[in-house]
């Protein structure tokens, strides 16, 4: 992938990230109880599996196992590193965060089980149909 692919990859998982953090306002999604938030992260979980096969879907063949583990890598280490700064430094809890912020910790995995897989199912569909 190209330098400009990555830095635009990047961008766009800090721009995501910005918008999902400015809708946590004011305590990062901590004013929701449990299970809104259990609701909310199945249903986010479902947003992502369709923007994968969406991505993945215009990509080339070829070029899909690439783009999920790039994908993967920018939409969960961007997030962990930002939460971090934000949740474990700035609101001084540390690696604690972690499970305090379960909910974000949830979406550090959730697009390395979706994005690879998915691209994988398309790979073994386009060999199985030809």
């Amino acid at each position: 992938m190209s330098r400009a692919k990555h830095l635009k990859l990047l961008f766009q998982s800090v721009v995501i990230w910005a918008l999902f953090w400015i809708g946590g306002l004011p305590d990062y999604y901590q004013q929701y109880s449990t299970k809104t938030l259990g609701v909310a992260c199945t249903i986010l979980s479902v947003l992502i599996s369709l923007a994968a096969l969406r991505i993945l879907l215009r990509s080339k063949p070829e070029n899909r196992a690439r783009r999920a583990f790039w994908c993967s890598l920018y939409y969960t280490v961007t997030f962990g590193v930002l939460d971090y700064l934000y949740c474990g430094l700035y609101l001084g809890y540390g690696a604690g965060y972690l499970e305090r912020y379960w909910y974000l910790t949830v979406f550090y995995v959730t697009p390395w089980l979706t994005f690879i897989p998915t691209a994988r199912l398309l790979q073994a569909r386009l060999h199985s149909s030809t």
